[in-house]
Protein backbone atom coordinates (compact mmCIF):
# COMPACT_ATOMS: atom_id res chain seq x y z
CA UNK A 1 0.00 0.00 0.00
CA UNK A 2 1.67 3.45 -0.64
CA UNK A 3 2.90 5.58 1.49
CA UNK A 4 -0.03 8.08 2.99
CA UNK A 5 0.83 11.92 1.74
CA UNK A 6 1.38 14.70 4.73
CA UNK A 7 -2.61 16.18 3.66
CA UNK A 8 -4.13 12.93 3.96
CA UNK A 9 -2.28 12.06 7.20
CA UNK A 10 -3.31 15.37 8.70
CA UNK A 11 -7.05 14.96 7.22
CA UNK A 12 -7.57 11.34 9.15
CA UNK A 13 -5.18 13.19 12.29
CA UNK A 14 -8.27 15.63 12.34
CA UNK A 15 -10.90 13.30 11.60
CA UNK A 16 -9.73 10.87 15.15
CA UNK A 17 -9.57 14.12 16.92
CA UNK A 18 -13.13 15.23 15.99
CA UNK A 19 -14.23 11.54 16.36
CA UNK A 20 -13.12 11.96 19.46
CA UNK A 21 -14.59 15.14 20.74
CA UNK A 22 -18.36 13.66 19.86
CA UNK A 23 -18.29 10.65 21.25
CA UNK A 24 -17.48 12.41 24.76
CA UNK A 25 -19.82 14.42 23.83
CA UNK A 26 -22.23 11.75 23.34
CA UNK A 27 -21.57 10.17 27.00
CA UNK A 28 -21.76 13.77 29.03
CA UNK A 29 -25.09 14.16 27.61
CA UNK A 30 -25.88 10.09 28.03
CA UNK A 31 -25.29 8.45 31.22
CA UNK A 32 -26.38 5.43 29.87
CA UNK A 33 -23.49 5.51 27.32
CA UNK A 34 -21.14 6.01 30.43
CA UNK A 35 -22.51 2.38 31.20
CA UNK A 36 -21.12 1.29 28.19
CA UNK A 37 -17.97 2.88 27.98
CA UNK A 38 -16.77 1.86 31.38
CA UNK A 39 -17.52 -1.98 30.46
CA UNK A 40 -15.72 -1.49 26.95
CA UNK A 41 -12.98 -0.28 29.38
CA UNK A 42 -13.10 -3.48 31.75
CA UNK A 43 -13.17 -5.57 28.50
CA UNK A 44 -9.86 -4.33 27.69
CA UNK A 45 -9.05 -4.92 31.39
CA UNK A 46 -8.26 -0.97 31.51
CA UNK A 47 -4.68 -1.62 29.19
CA UNK A 48 -5.36 1.67 27.16
CA UNK A 49 -5.20 5.33 27.60
CA UNK A 50 -8.69 7.00 27.99
CA UNK A 51 -8.50 8.82 24.13
CA UNK A 52 -7.40 5.05 23.19
CA UNK A 53 -10.39 3.63 24.42
CA UNK A 54 -12.48 6.57 22.69
CA UNK A 55 -10.31 5.65 19.54
CA UNK A 56 -11.10 1.89 19.29
CA UNK A 57 -14.47 1.97 20.39
CA UNK A 58 -15.62 4.58 17.73
CA UNK A 59 -13.27 2.57 15.06
CA UNK A 60 -14.88 -0.91 16.44
CA UNK A 61 -18.51 0.52 16.16
CA UNK A 62 -17.80 1.88 12.53
CA UNK A 63 -16.68 -1.69 11.72
CA UNK A 64 -19.72 -3.61 13.47
CA UNK A 65 -16.72 -5.56 15.54
CA UNK A 66 -17.50 -6.23 18.71
CA UNK A 67 -13.41 -5.62 20.14
CA UNK A 68 -11.93 -8.41 22.49
CA UNK A 69 -7.92 -7.80 21.87
CA UNK A 70 -5.82 -5.26 19.95
CA UNK A 71 -2.12 -6.21 19.11
CA UNK A 72 0.07 -4.72 16.29
CA UNK A 73 0.98 -6.76 13.40
CA UNK A 74 4.05 -7.34 14.98
CA UNK A 75 8.07 -7.19 14.23
CA UNK A 76 10.06 -9.04 11.51
CA UNK A 77 11.77 -11.63 14.17
CA UNK A 78 8.08 -12.36 14.68
CA UNK A 79 8.40 -12.12 18.36
CA UNK A 80 6.24 -8.72 19.03
CA UNK A 81 2.29 -8.35 18.32
CA UNK A 82 0.28 -10.76 16.51
CA UNK A 83 3.12 -12.77 15.35
CA UNK A 84 4.61 -13.25 18.79
CA UNK A 85 1.23 -14.39 19.43
CA UNK A 86 1.68 -17.34 16.51
CA UNK A 87 -1.43 -15.48 14.71
CA UNK A 88 -1.26 -13.53 11.11
CA UNK A 89 -2.92 -10.27 9.83
CA UNK A 90 -5.28 -11.52 7.00
CA UNK A 91 -4.50 -9.65 4.12
CA UNK A 92 -6.47 -6.76 3.21
CA UNK A 93 -7.42 -6.20 6.64
CA UNK A 94 -7.42 -2.59 7.92
CA UNK A 95 -5.37 -1.48 10.76
CA UNK A 96 -6.93 0.58 14.02
CA UNK A 97 -5.61 3.57 14.56
CA UNK A 98 -4.51 4.25 18.49
CA UNK A 99 -2.31 6.74 19.64
CA UNK A 100 1.43 5.75 20.38
CA UNK A 101 4.05 7.42 22.97
CA UNK A 102 6.79 9.15 21.47
CA UNK A 103 9.90 8.69 23.98
CA UNK A 104 12.90 10.00 22.90
CA UNK A 105 16.41 12.38 24.26
CA UNK A 106 15.15 16.05 24.10
CA UNK A 107 18.04 18.57 22.75
CA UNK A 108 19.39 20.82 25.11
CA UNK A 109 17.10 23.81 23.10
CA UNK A 110 13.74 21.29 23.40
CA UNK A 111 14.69 20.69 27.51
CA UNK A 112 14.75 24.33 27.44
CA UNK A 113 11.48 25.44 26.56
CA UNK A 114 10.21 22.41 28.15
CA UNK A 115 11.75 23.84 31.43
CA UNK A 116 10.64 27.35 30.32
CA UNK A 117 6.91 25.68 30.56
CA UNK A 118 7.77 24.65 34.10
CA UNK A 119 8.35 20.82 33.32
CA UNK A 120 10.64 19.31 34.71
CA UNK A 121 13.26 17.39 32.39
CA UNK A 122 14.92 13.90 34.14
CA UNK A 123 18.76 14.11 33.30
CA UNK A 124 21.32 11.92 34.34
CA UNK A 125 24.65 12.24 36.01
CA UNK A 126 26.48 14.25 33.46
CA UNK A 127 23.50 16.88 33.33
CA UNK A 128 22.45 15.43 29.95
CA UNK A 129 18.39 15.08 29.38
CA UNK A 130 17.64 11.78 29.37
CA UNK A 131 14.71 9.71 27.59
CA UNK A 132 10.88 11.51 28.04
CA UNK A 133 7.40 11.56 26.41
CA UNK A 134 8.03 13.95 23.97
CA UNK A 135 4.24 13.50 22.00
CA UNK A 136 2.26 11.16 20.39
CA UNK A 137 1.83 9.81 17.09
CA UNK A 138 -0.97 7.76 15.35
CA UNK A 139 0.35 3.93 15.24
CA UNK A 140 -1.69 0.68 14.08
CA UNK A 141 -3.25 -1.94 15.79
CA UNK A 142 -5.26 -5.05 14.74
CA UNK A 143 -8.69 -6.80 16.39
CA UNK A 144 -8.61 -10.40 17.67
CA UNK A 145 -11.05 -11.13 14.97
CA UNK A 146 -8.68 -9.66 11.95
CA UNK A 147 -6.23 -12.90 13.01
CA UNK A 148 -5.65 -16.45 12.11
CA UNK A 149 -3.83 -19.00 13.29
CA UNK A 150 -3.36 -22.64 13.41
CA UNK A 151 -4.60 -22.83 17.48
CA UNK A 152 -7.53 -20.96 19.71
CA UNK A 153 -6.43 -17.70 21.30
CA UNK A 154 -7.84 -17.45 24.78
CA UNK A 155 -7.41 -12.94 25.91
CA UNK A 156 -4.64 -12.89 28.53
CA UNK A 157 -7.10 -11.31 30.60
CA UNK A 158 -6.22 -10.45 34.62
CA UNK A 159 -8.93 -13.11 34.98
CA UNK A 160 -7.63 -15.66 33.34
CA UNK A 161 -4.06 -14.73 34.83
CA UNK A 162 -5.50 -14.75 38.54
CA UNK A 163 -6.73 -18.48 37.95
CA UNK A 164 -3.55 -19.78 36.54
CA UNK A 165 -2.19 -18.75 39.30
CA UNK A 166 -4.70 -20.10 42.13
CA UNK A 167 -5.88 -22.82 39.75
CA UNK A 168 -9.26 -23.26 37.78
CA UNK A 169 -11.34 -24.05 40.44
CA UNK A 170 -15.09 -24.23 40.32
CA UNK A 171 -17.23 -21.35 38.72
CA UNK A 172 -19.27 -20.29 41.13
CA UNK A 173 -23.16 -19.81 41.42
CA UNK A 174 -24.84 -16.60 41.39
CA UNK A 175 -24.43 -15.08 44.87
CA UNK A 176 -20.39 -16.39 45.21
CA UNK A 177 -17.49 -14.24 44.18
CA UNK A 178 -15.78 -15.69 41.05
CA UNK A 179 -12.74 -13.68 41.58
CA UNK A 180 -10.99 -15.60 44.07
CA UNK A 181 -9.87 -11.64 44.91
CA UNK A 182 -10.73 -10.69 48.13
CA UNK A 183 -8.34 -11.45 50.57
CA UNK A 184 -5.82 -9.65 47.87
CA UNK A 185 -8.44 -6.44 47.86
CA UNK A 186 -7.98 -6.57 52.01
CA UNK A 187 -4.52 -6.59 51.36
CA UNK A 188 -4.19 -3.57 49.25
CA UNK A 189 -6.41 -1.71 52.01
CA UNK A 190 -3.79 -2.81 54.37
CA UNK A 191 -1.29 -1.15 52.43
CA UNK A 192 -3.06 2.20 52.05
CA UNK A 193 -2.64 1.72 55.91
CA UNK A 194 -6.75 1.13 56.19
CA UNK A 195 -8.08 -1.46 58.77
CA UNK A 196 -11.13 -3.94 57.47
CA UNK A 197 -14.06 -5.12 59.27
CA UNK A 198 -16.94 -7.03 58.26
CA UNK A 199 -19.45 -5.25 61.00
CA UNK A 200 -23.44 -6.21 61.26
CA UNK A 201 -25.57 -3.95 59.56
CA UNK A 202 -27.37 -1.20 60.57
CA UNK A 203 -23.82 -0.90 62.84
CA UNK A 204 -22.80 2.56 64.02
CA UNK A 205 -19.78 2.50 61.52
CA UNK A 206 -22.14 1.69 58.71
CA UNK A 207 -25.40 2.73 58.94
CA UNK A 208 -28.36 1.42 56.57
CA UNK A 209 -24.76 1.41 53.47
CA UNK A 210 -23.37 -1.88 52.43
CA UNK A 211 -19.91 -0.37 53.05
CA UNK A 212 -18.12 2.51 54.58
CA UNK A 213 -14.45 4.42 54.46
CA UNK A 214 -13.60 6.61 57.39
CA UNK A 215 -10.74 8.74 56.52
CA UNK A 216 -9.91 9.81 59.48
CA UNK A 217 -9.79 6.52 61.66
CA UNK A 218 -8.55 4.87 58.44
CA UNK A 219 -11.31 2.14 58.79
CA UNK A 220 -12.70 0.16 55.87
CA UNK A 221 -16.34 -1.64 57.43
CA UNK A 222 -18.70 -3.83 55.23
CA UNK A 223 -21.74 -5.37 55.92
CA UNK A 224 -20.91 -8.92 57.16
CA UNK A 225 -24.67 -10.23 56.00
CA UNK A 226 -23.63 -9.53 51.97
CA UNK A 227 -23.41 -12.22 49.73
CA UNK A 228 -19.64 -13.18 48.62
CA UNK A 229 -20.23 -11.06 44.97
CA UNK A 230 -21.84 -8.31 46.62
CA UNK A 231 -18.94 -8.42 49.28
CA UNK A 232 -15.87 -7.87 47.08
CA UNK A 233 -17.50 -5.09 44.77
CA UNK A 234 -18.82 -3.00 47.72
CA UNK A 235 -14.67 -3.47 48.80
CA UNK A 236 -13.41 -2.53 46.09
CA UNK A 237 -15.54 0.84 45.90
CA UNK A 238 -14.43 1.66 48.93
CA UNK A 239 -10.75 0.65 48.02
CA UNK A 240 -11.84 3.08 44.91
CA UNK A 241 -12.57 5.98 47.52
CA UNK A 242 -9.30 5.74 48.72
CA UNK A 243 -7.63 5.54 45.44
CA UNK A 244 -9.22 8.15 43.92
CA UNK A 245 -8.43 10.65 47.14
CA UNK A 246 -11.51 11.51 47.73
CA UNK A 247 -10.55 12.53 51.55
CA UNK A 248 -8.15 15.05 50.16
CA UNK A 249 -9.68 16.15 47.06
CA UNK A 250 -13.30 16.21 48.92
CA UNK A 251 -11.82 19.42 50.92
CA UNK A 252 -9.98 21.18 48.31
CA UNK A 253 -12.77 20.81 45.76
CA UNK A 254 -16.00 22.32 46.84
CA UNK A 255 -17.58 21.25 43.45
CA UNK A 256 -16.73 17.58 44.05
CA UNK A 257 -20.66 16.66 45.51
CA UNK A 258 -22.04 13.44 46.76
CA UNK A 259 -22.74 12.06 42.93
CA UNK A 260 -19.13 12.36 41.49
CA UNK A 261 -17.62 10.37 43.92
CA UNK A 262 -19.87 7.82 44.03
CA UNK A 263 -20.09 7.43 40.10
CA UNK A 264 -16.15 7.39 40.45
CA UNK A 265 -15.70 4.93 42.60
CA UNK A 266 -18.23 2.80 41.58
CA UNK A 267 -17.68 3.32 37.82
CA UNK A 268 -13.71 2.20 39.30
CA UNK A 269 -15.63 -1.38 41.13
CA UNK A 270 -17.81 -1.90 37.66
CA UNK A 271 -14.48 -2.18 35.62
CA UNK A 272 -12.80 -3.89 38.16
CA UNK A 273 -15.46 -6.03 39.19
CA UNK A 274 -15.93 -6.85 35.32
CA UNK A 275 -11.75 -7.71 34.06
CA UNK A 276 -11.76 -10.02 37.15
CA UNK A 277 -15.58 -12.20 36.24
CA UNK A 278 -17.94 -10.74 37.72
CA UNK A 279 -20.63 -9.23 36.12
CA UNK A 280 -21.50 -6.27 38.31
CA UNK A 281 -24.78 -4.64 38.23
CA UNK A 282 -25.55 -1.72 35.81
CA UNK A 283 -26.43 1.96 37.70
CA UNK A 284 -29.87 2.06 38.09
CA UNK A 285 -29.96 5.65 40.33
CA UNK A 286 -30.61 8.51 38.24
CA UNK A 287 -29.04 10.63 41.04
CA UNK A 288 -25.54 8.65 40.84
CA UNK A 289 -26.21 8.69 36.94
CA UNK A 290 -27.12 11.56 36.02
CA UNK A 291 -24.30 14.17 37.69
CA UNK A 292 -22.65 15.59 34.78
CA UNK A 293 -25.55 17.35 33.75
CA UNK A 294 -23.27 17.20 30.00
CA UNK A 295 -20.51 19.12 31.37
CA UNK A 296 -18.29 17.51 28.69
CA UNK A 297 -14.44 18.86 30.57
CA UNK A 298 -16.29 17.24 34.25
CA UNK A 299 -16.58 14.33 32.32
CA UNK A 300 -13.27 13.86 30.99
CA UNK A 301 -11.33 14.72 33.88
CA UNK A 302 -13.90 11.88 35.72
CA UNK A 303 -12.65 9.15 32.79
CA UNK A 304 -9.06 9.88 33.49
CA UNK A 305 -9.09 9.39 36.77
CA UNK A 306 -11.43 6.06 36.58
CA UNK A 307 -9.38 4.35 34.30
CA UNK A 308 -6.45 5.38 35.47
CA UNK A 309 -7.45 4.42 39.77
CA UNK A 310 -9.10 0.64 38.00
CA UNK A 311 -5.80 0.33 35.98
CA UNK A 312 -3.60 0.22 38.81
CA UNK A 313 -6.16 -1.73 41.11
CA UNK A 314 -5.90 -4.27 38.07
CA UNK A 315 -2.29 -4.07 37.92
CA UNK A 316 -2.44 -4.58 41.74
CA UNK A 317 -4.08 -7.61 41.45
CA UNK A 318 -2.99 -9.01 38.32
CA UNK A 319 0.27 -12.02 39.00
CA UNK A 320 0.68 -11.44 35.39
CA UNK A 321 3.51 -9.22 33.60
CA UNK A 322 2.08 -5.99 33.33
CA UNK A 323 -0.05 -5.07 29.92
CA UNK A 324 1.56 -2.85 26.99
CA UNK A 325 0.88 0.52 27.71
CA UNK A 326 -0.81 2.25 24.84
CA UNK A 327 0.84 3.65 24.43
CA UNK A 328 -23.53 -3.50 41.90
CA UNK A 329 -25.91 -3.76 43.00
CA UNK A 330 -27.31 -0.45 44.71
CA UNK A 331 -27.06 0.42 47.86
CA UNK A 332 -23.21 1.95 48.24
CA UNK A 333 -24.00 5.31 48.20
CA UNK A 334 -24.39 6.62 51.71
CA UNK A 335 -21.72 8.97 53.15
CA UNK A 336 -21.68 12.15 55.48
CA UNK A 337 -19.30 14.17 56.03
CA UNK A 338 -16.67 12.29 58.10
CA UNK A 339 -17.24 8.66 55.89
CA UNK A 340 -17.75 7.90 52.11
CA UNK A 341 -19.78 4.75 51.00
Amino acid sequence: MARRSQEEREERLAEIKQAYEDRLAKIASDPTLWVEFIEGVAAFGARYSLANQILLEWQAVERDIEPRYFLPYGGKDGRSGWLGMGRQVRKGERSFAIWAPVRRRPTEDEARKIEALGRKVPRDELGRPMKMLMGFRLSSTFELSQTEGSEPFEVPSVQVRRRKRVGPGPVRLEGEDPTGAFDDVIGLLAAQGYRFELVAPRSKDLGTANGRTWFARRLVVVDETLAPAQRIKTTIHELAHIRCNHETRRELEADLHQGRRETEAESVAHIVCLALGLDSQRYTDAYVLGWAGGDMELVNDCMGLVLQVAKAILADLDPGESAEPADVAAGDEASDAEAAA
